[in-house]
């Protein structure tokens, strides 16, 4: 497993959620992100979710 962050930002740059959590791909990670923003009520705020190596696999501003 493999272990990805993902980071939720309000308008002025302010961090307001910032998430570690395992998946063991990165198309799963993405699916894993999706769903915890929507759960959480932050699809529509800027975000983003990366990988262990840095790579970007959702972003929204």
């Amino acid at each position: 497993m493999k272990v990805y962050k993902l980071t939720v930002f309000e308008r002025d740059g302010k961090k307001i959620l910032d998430e570690s959590f395992e998946a063991s791909s990165d198309n799963e990670a993405k699916k894993m992100g999706e769903t915890m923003l929507e759960e959480k009520g932050y699809a529509e705020h800027t975000h983003r979710c990366t990988s262990p190596l840095g790579k970007l696999l959702l972003f929204h501003v």
